[in-house]
């Protein structure tokens, strides 16, 4: 019996709902972009979010990238695991050129996106990721995050 990962099929991402991706197809429409790991503030009364440079204590900053994601719900249990099923509750906090809510909305990958340049760093030159962009909220005291609310890099 092989550990070895099957391969993504060629362009699933066009041709298959979300509900019939393998869990690497799932995994691969992940930018890297690191903007689903900032955080964000919502507003009580009208329900809007505004995004903020604060990262989750688990962003790695370089490669805007989950250091422990396997085992993050051990440091983080509010983590989202994000799933078809989970997506549609959680889609107003996702970024707009998110992946997963651009295919959700019936909508294409941007050119940057990884599965469609072939570069996993093509996110980054772009400049649509938080490479080097972040606060650890280590850093930042609570009452100050709404200092620091910014506009999503597109």
């Amino acid at each position: 019996m092989s550990d070895a990962t099957p391969p993504l099929r060629d362009r699933f991402w066009e041709r298959l709902p979300l509900e019939q991706l393998t869990r690497p197809e799932w995994e691969a429409l992940c930018d890297g972009c690191g903007k689903c790991c900032l955080n964000k503030l919502e507003d009580e009364e009208t329900g809007q979010v505004e995004l903020t440079c604060i990262a989750c204590r688990l962003l790695d900053d370089e490669t805007c990238r989950c250091s422990q994601y396997p085992i993050r719900h051990q440091f983080v249990p509010e983590c989202i695991v994000l799933t078809p099923k989970t997506l549609r509750d959680n889609l107003y906090w996702l970024p707009q050129t998110c992946a997963y809510r651009l295919l959700h909305e019936r909508r294409k990958l941007y050119p940057w996106h990884p599965l469609i340049s072939g570069d996993p760093d093509s996110v980054h030159a772009a400049g649509v990721s938080m490479r080097g962009r972040t606060l650890s909220e280590y850093d930042v005291a609570d009452e100050d995050w709404e200092d620091h609310i910014i506009e999503e890099p597109t």
